[in-house]
């Protein structure tokens, strides 16, 4: 089982910059809510359970 590195907000908003893509469309494609996902970006929720534990995991923030 590979574990994926574990990288910041400011990375991930770097990367998405980068490779042109937005995070209501990265939301959108995977069924979140799009406020979810910003919450979750900018540090405003603690990603402990649930939705927002998900989308953390898998935007590569939070370890599995």
């Amino acid at each position: 089982m590979s574990v994926s590195p574990v990288i910041s907000a400011d990375q991930l908003k770097a990367n998405f910059a980068r490779e042109g893509k937005t995070f209501s469309g990265w939301a959108e494609a995977r069924g979140y809510r799009r406020e979810d996902v910003y919450r979750v970006i900018n540090g405003l929720t603690r990603c402990r359970r649930g939705k927002v534990h998900q989308i953390a995991v898998e935007l590569g923030l939070k370890a599995a």
